[in-house]
C-alpha cells in the first residue's frame, strides 16, 4: 500500500483525534495546505472496514472556507453521524480505509446520455427531496441503477418528476 494522500491523511487524523479524545483538530496552517486543501468544493469522506462501507457523509457544495475544513467536518460526521451505522469505536481505527472525494460543481443533465456511472456522480432532486450517489461505486454499472439508488436515498418515487445533475470527483486515498 502506497503513502496516503494528504487529504486522506487529514481525514484519518481528524477521525482518530475525535474518536479517541473528543477533540476537533484545527485545519493545517496556510503554509501546510496543499493546493487541493485551499480550494472551495463539496467533499465526501468515506470509511470502509475490511472492504465494507462503514460510514460516508459529505456535502455536494462547499459549506466552509476551504476543502481542508470541509474534510475535518465531514470526517467526524462520517465516523459518528452516518445513520446507517453506529459511531466508530477506538478499536476500529486501525481497520479503517479512508477516502476523500472532492466534487466538481454540479451541472444540470439534459439527457441520460450525458451520464456515465463510472465517470460522473449524480444528484437527483424532486421538490425539497434530494439524493446523491458518488461515481465509480462497486455494483453500480448502469445509469438506471445509479439513478434508481439516488432516488431511493432521497425518497423520490419512480413516477415523481426529477431534476438530474452530474458531477465529477477527484478521489484521494
Amino acid at each position: 500500500m502506497g503513502e496516503e494522500h494528504p487529504l486522506a491523511s487529514l481525514a484519518r487524523r481528524t477521525i482518530e483525534e475525535y474518536v479517541k479524545r473528543g477533540v476537533v483538530i484545527d485545519p493545517p496552517s496556510p503554509q501546510e495546505m496543499t493546493p487541493e486543501m485551499r480550494r472551495r468544493a463539496g467533499v465526501f469522506v468515506s470509511l470502509k472496514k475490511r472492504g465494507q462501507l462503514r460510514g460516508c457523509i459529505g456535502t455536494f457544495l462547499p459549506t466552509t472556507e476551504n476543502v481542508a475544513s470541509e474534510v475535518i467536518r465531514n470526517a467526524i460526521a462520517a465516523a459518528t453521524e452516518d445513520p446507517r451505522f453506529p459511531p466508530v469505536e477506538p478499536e476500529e481505527l486501525d481497520h479503517l480505509d479512508v477516502s476523500v472525494d472532492v466534487l466538481s460543481e454540479p451541472e444540470p443533465v439534459e439527457s441520460l446520455d450525458d451520464l456515465d456511472p463510472k465517470k460522473y456522480g449524480v444528484i437527483v432532486e424532486s421538490g425539497w427531496k434530494r439524493g446523491l450517489l458518488l461515481p465509480d461505486l462497486e455494483g453500480v454499472d448502469t445509469v438506471e441503477q445509479q439513478l434508481s439508488i439516488a432516488m431511493a436515498k432521497a425518497g423520490i418515487g419512480p413516477d415523481e418528476p426529477v431534476k438530474v445533475y452530474r458531477f465529477r470527483v477527484d478521489r484521494y486515498k
